[in-house]
């Protein structure tokens, strides 16, 4: 049975500056389409890094504390039951961040829609999903640098001569 107020999370994040816990409520109660997770997020830390994606809307839902929102416009602070909206593409750029003297708590409900895309644009990475985002199980997930694009034809040969 998946419980908000009494989560089943998942092992700890222990990365410095992304100390977290995470239970997916959603995954736990059955949900196919839409992503449902309770973060509980420490102090000094966010539990992922300033993103936004190209095919997932999310809405995040302040449940205890009082964290932080950081966006490409600046960071303001977050009260208990509010409710904010991250469309996708740039406009939804976004990370949450605990900077009081305890633990926080958000649910972020999200859709599950795959193939998906995460850019990070202060680190110059993406994420390729093959996957819905923080789904457990098969599927695709790889991380690159913007910086290693290259040429759509680069490496790419005509077809082979008939035999």
């Amino acid at each position: 049975m998946s419980n908000f107020l009494a989560p089943d999370f998942d092992p700890a994040t222990e990365r410095e500056g992304f100390r977290s816990r995470r239970a997916k409520l959603g995954e736990q109660a059955g949900a196919e389409h839409l992503g449902l997770s309770v973060y509980e997020i420490e102090p000094g830390s966010a539990p992922f890094p300033l993103h936004y994606h190209l095919d997932n809307e999310e809405l995040l839902i302040v449940v205890a504390g009082e964290p932080r929102l950081r966006t490409p416009d600046g960071e303001r602070p977050l009260t208990e039951g509010e409710v904010v909206s991250f469309p996708v593409g740039e406009a939804g750029a976004h990370q949450v961040v605990n900077r009081t003297d305890g633990p926080v708590r958000v649910l972020i409900l999200s859709e599950k829609n795959a193939p998906e895309i995460v850019v990070r644009p202060e680190s110059g990475k993406i994420s390729a999903f093959g996957r819905p985002p923080g789904s457990s199980g098969d599927g695709m997930h790889d991380v690159y640098f913007r910086r290693d694009a290259v040429d759509f034809w680069e490496g790419e040969e005509p077809p082979p001569p008939p035999s």
